[in-house]
């Protein structure tokens, strides 16, 4: 019997590929299709395209029957230091050359509206402002966006201490009345104003102590009292009447008694900050945000009544007495930049499910998880690279273009505008990943594409919408949802001193930019890991 030796061949096994291999042939794969690549570069060109069509010259024109003029929109001031700031009240106020105090007992805060009328008052009715505010106050200056101390009690919110108009912080609970007044005290000590407040004049507390910016000890600045009442814009049952609900400028009123100033010179004046911001036309004025003439009036040598309209605070876009900020826009045309990349992510795998390509992909790289990470990982950086480059040109762009055309624009830290690029990038990216994840699991673009759209755009359109969902369902959907990744794009902090719609429409988010951010990541680990199993389980 002859016995036969099977072959056994030489040659080396196969070797799995690694993972840098897998990578370096999904890039391949990318670069190597026309379509795609056109794709990514119009990713680039049309938010780009879309930023020079959009922008406009900003104009306003006033006037009635007869009578209109035209003028550029108005810029904020700026604060000291650089925020764009509102600066609108009415100030009594006399010369502080050197060290010196400023003490008032507040024994009311009242406000009023524009309304039908009633027989107290004709044309103006009852209601104070939950932020309006009324006490005393040292200032650089009589100029708007000049550097402050101030300790006031408001309508809703206590007593506060409120500096360069983003300061606040919290003094004595309750309302000024009468009978249970608010004891306000200011003392300056070369460039540093500590602020104190008392129940009854006797024993003080501090309630915060700042280095005003600008003021130094030799420095003459402004000292005395001030009230303001920010525009209404809530629609709350206390400014409503006979069915109809105001939304517009309000007044208010603060008495003030034991008034006392130390070092001060000059005697009193009264002055109306930031009461106009454009030329006059005539027989109207212009007001900045619904801003009321103020007044004064001295009943004795210590007892005053003073009635003011507007804010002191930052700027805030979409704020009733601020000139507002149209940066969300610098950045709405990303959007098609992210469409793009979530229809070349879906098409990058399904294109080799409709081809059958699918079957040597996996048959060369066994490890199917091993190349589902590959694609995503070579997705994510191609959609970053193209949609930073276009948030990078796109918004100093726009920028440049909108204060150009005379559109109000706040002041953006360049911190800020960094984070806004990068994470503009971000967002792309992992929108780009997830629709993969939902194209490896539908194995269809046709269906993966419209389900990313749904998933993403449709929800943000709800949110940005006016009166499609209410302010509550509409700040869920932000915290929940993969459209919460859009608070990277915040441009300006939320002021709970100021009262403004903080919502997707002005630019606002419930969540903080990277805590946003992070929901879309999640959302994008788990239909990672959805499709990773289904990709192990099913036939390729």
């Amino acid at each position: 019997m002859t016995l036969i030796t099977p072959y056994t061949s030489q040659a080396a096994p196969a070797r799995t590929p690694g993972f840098r291999s897998l990578l370096l042939a999904e890039w391949t794969k990318l670069r190597t299709v026309r379509g795609f690549m056109i794709a990514l570069l119009l990713a680039v060109v049309l938010p780009v395209g879309f930023a020079l069509l959009g922008h406009s010259h900003c104009a306003v024109t006033v006037g009635n029957s007869g009578s209109t003029q035209t003028f550029a929109c108005p810029n904020a001031p700026d604060g000291p230091d650089g925020t764009a700031v509102t600066d609108a009240f009415y100030f009594v106020h006399e010369a502080l050359p050197a060290n010196g105090s400023i003490t008032a007992k507040v024994t009311g805060l009242s406000g009023e509206y524009p309304g039908a009328g009633s027989s107290a008052n004709p044309g103006m009715l009852p209601a104070t402002q939950p932020w309006a505010k009324a006490g005393i106050m040292l200032k650089t200056s009589a100029t708007q966006g000049s550097a402050y101390a101030a300790m006031l009690v408001t309508g809703s919110n206590g007593v506060r201490m409120q500096w360069d108009y983003t300061g606040d912080t919290a003094g004595l609970p309750g309302s000024a009345a009468a009978s249970s007044p608010r004891w306000l005290r200011l003392v300056r000590s070369g460039s540093v104003v500590s602020g104190y407040d008392s129940l009854n004049g006797t024993t003080w507390a501090l309630v915060g102590r700042y280095d005003v910016d600008g003021l130094p000890a030799t420095r003459t600045v402004q000292v005395g009292l001030f009230a303001a009442s920010p525009s209404e814009q809530s629609n709350s049952p206390a400014f409503c009447h006979a069915g109809m609900c105001y939304d517009g400028g309000t007044l208010a009123t603060g008495t003030f008694g034991d008034v006392t100033v130390t070092g001060a010179s000059g005697g009193w004046n009264g002055t109306t900050i930031g009461s106009s911001n454009g030329p006059a036309v005539p027989g109207m004025t212009i007001p900045h945000g619904n801003v009321f003439n103020g007044s004064y009036h001295q009943g004795g040598p210590a007892s005053f009544t003073v009635t003011g309209s507007g804010d002191i605070g930052p700027d805030v876009p979409g704020g009733p007495d601020g000139v507002g900020s149209p940066v969300k826009f610098a950045l709405a045309s990303l959007f098609l930049a992210q469409l793009v990349a979530i229809i070349v992510a879906a098409l990058f795998i399904t294109a080799e499910y409709r081809r059958g390509m699918i079957r040597v992909t996996l048959a060369a790289a066994p490890s199917r998880a091993r190349v589902l990470a590959a694609k995503s990982v070579v997705i994510f950086l191609a959609t970053f690279v193209a949609s930073l480059v276009a948030a990078a040109i796109t918004l100093p762009l726009a920028l440049h273009l909108l204060r150009g055309g005379g559109n109000p624009v706040d002041p953006i830290p360049v911190l800020t505008q960094v984070r806004m690029v990068t994470g503009t990038g971000l967002l792309v990216a992992f929108s780009a990943v997830l629709a993969l994840a939902i194209a490896v699991m539908t194995r269809r673009g046709l269906i993966a594409i419209p389900a990313v759209i749904v998933v993403i755009f449709i929800p943000y359109l709800l949110t940005t919408g006016q009166g499609l969902l209410g302010p509550t369902v509409q700040a869920w959907l932000l915290r929940l949802l993969p459209v919460a990744g859009y608070a990277v794009q915040q441009a300006y902090p939320i002021y709970h001193q100021v009262i403004a719609p903080y919502n997707a429409m002005n630019g606002y988010y419930p969540l903080s930019p990277w805590a946003g951010l992070g929901v879309l990541i999640l959302w994008t680990a788990i239909a990672l890991a959805g499709a990773t199993w289904l990709l192990l389980r099913r036939d390729a």
